[in-house]
């Protein structure tokens, strides 16, 4: 008799809080939307990112002199080098998109965290990624983990032609670009959900989030435990980060 295989298990995993002092060590622009901004100092000896969605507390001056905090995902980390990189959306006056504009290399900042990871095997049977721009850098290093065996199916919103970019990956890749939070809800309606074992990951604008959720759930019938959807900021609000599903 078969045995039967063991349900795969998603893995939290918490970090010790930690502020690290460090300087801009690169610019490099992202197609015409982002840029990649490189950080070095001896202070990431022990960084630690374990999943492909962390996220990192990005400590910053405005121009007003106010200290404020923003949510990065670590996008890249070479421990031998001491380099961690992430990416900054440029989307008008904003703080931190400010910031980002005017950096040069050998400026301080500080970064805190990760608190936490959550370590989703790169083994299930399919995956599905979901997002706007906001979630672009996590779902592109999570195209570069998964294996070439790997099944995976990307829904990805970009309001602007320059957010568009190539994705790498290794994966069976089906990648399906719209240009709207409607066409994106409409699309993951639409689109038939493999058989087997698959993990499903969202984040974004929090309204269209929790839309998703809603089809993935109720519509879709998807395993709470193999899904995560989080909101990465909402309409009107500064520095906003909420999880829908854990």
């Amino acid at each position: 008799m078969e045995s039967k295989r063991p349900q795969r298990r998603v893995q939290r995993v918490r970090h010790e809080l930690c502020r690290r002092d460090v300087q801009v060590a690169r610019i490099e622009p992202v197609g015409t939307a982002f840029l990649a901004i490189t950080f070095t100092g001896e202070a990431l000896a022990d960084f630690v990112s374990l999943g492909f969605d962390d996220h990192v507390k990005f400590i910053f001056e405005n121009a007003d002199g106010e200290t404020l905090m923003r949510d990065y995902t670590p996008r890249h980390f070479d421990r031998e080098k001491r380099e961690l990189t992430l990416e900054f959306a440029l989307h008008g006056d904003g703080d931190a998109s400010n910031w980002a504009e005017a950096a040069t290399p050998g400026q301080s900042a500080i970064i805190g965290g990760p608190r936490g990871s959550m370590v989703v095997p790169v083994d299930f049977e399919w995956h599905l990624l979901v997002g706007d721009s906001s979630a672009l850098p996590a779902i592109h290093r999570r195209l570069e983990e998964l294996p070439a065996e790997a099944r995976v199916i990307v829904v990805a919103l970009a309001t602007e032609p320059g957010e568009r970019r190539e994705m790498s990956t290794a994966a069976q890749l089906d990648l399906h670009w719209v240009a709207s939070n409607d066409a994106l809800i409409d699309r993951l309606r639409e689109l038939p959900l493999p058989s087997g074992e698959g993990f499903a990951w969202g984040a974004g604008e929090a309204a269209t989030m929790k839309r998703l959720r809603g089809v993935l759930v109720d519509e879709k019938r998807h395993p709470k435990d193999a899904m995560r959807v989080a909101a990465y900021w909402r309409q009107g609000a500064a520095g906003f980060h909420e999880e829908l599903t854990g």
